[in-house]
């Protein structure tokens, strides 16, 4: 199994790391991490098995995380939005699905609506309606940055870029068959926020909650949502 680390231009000098897992074939799947991750940990299992099942899998760390250029206080949802495009762009499939993680759903539902070549949308714990962010956007209010525990931050410019991306969009245009899985403990994002959304879709939804499980899955829930991911685009693809 050939993995290729690569480094991708993206503006004013920047570039994103990102790996590719090649297989055979022209089946893509692109994997976009949550707001405080990174392309590491899960995203390698999960690149492996996308192989395993004929997938050529990406994965990449947004500009401000990871091994990629800039800091974090300067990623918005438009940086995050262009640096997924020239990552796409960069390896050039005919066509590719996508699964998003948290902040990386969001990521994805509105590239979906984008990008004619989105076949299809995973997401997990996925980040819907911008108010999931009330609370970070009123300490900005306050403070004038919200800092994390990470020690990462982010400051009134996140939040002026973001007011221009409301659901509302991605639920009126949306045309790709979507697979939701989110944790009944989740206190992150809630839960209700997908069931929301699935309602509001005029396209085909999958719908799976998990019990107990919270923003994080435990190991046992994330290998289901990985057998039923790989399950359910197979059956999208016939």
């Amino acid at each position: 199994m050939a993995e290729t680390d690569r480094r991708i231009p993206v503006a004013d000098g920047e570039s994103v790391a990102a790996v590719h897992h090649e297989a055979p074939g022209d089946d893509w799947l692109v994997f976009c991490h949550g707001f405080l991750s990174d392309k590491t940990g899960s995203y390698e299992r999960r690149c492996r098995r996308a192989v395993e099942r004929g997938y050529n899998a990406v994965r990449f760390d947004f500009r401000g995380c990871g091994e990629s250029d800039g800091a974090f206080v300067d990623q918005t949802l438009s940086s995050k939005l262009e640096d997924l495009r020239v990552v796409v762009e960069h390896f050039d499939p005919p066509s590719y699905a996508l699964f998003g993680s948290s902040f990386g759903g969001k990521v994805a539902f509105h590239t979906a609506v984008r990008d004619d070549r989105v076949e299809a949308v995973v997401t997990r714990a996925p980040v819907t309606y911008n108010r999931a962010f009330d609370e970070y956007r009123m300490t900005v209010e306050r403070d004038g940055e919200c800092r994390f525990e990470t020690g990462d931050r982010i400051d009134r410019r996140f939040f002026d870029d973001f007011a221009q991306y409301g659901f509302e969009s991605v639920e009126r245009s949306l045309d790709v068959p979507v697979a939701i899985f989110h944790g009944t403990a989740d206190d992150s994002v809630d839960v209700a926020h997908s069931f929301e959304a699935a309602s509001q879709f005029e396209t085909d939804v999958l719908l799976e909650t998990f019990a107990s499980e919270g923003h994080l899955f435990s190991s046992a829930a994330e290998e289901r949502v990985l057998e039923r991911t790989f399950h359910w685009l197979e059956t999208q693809s016939q």
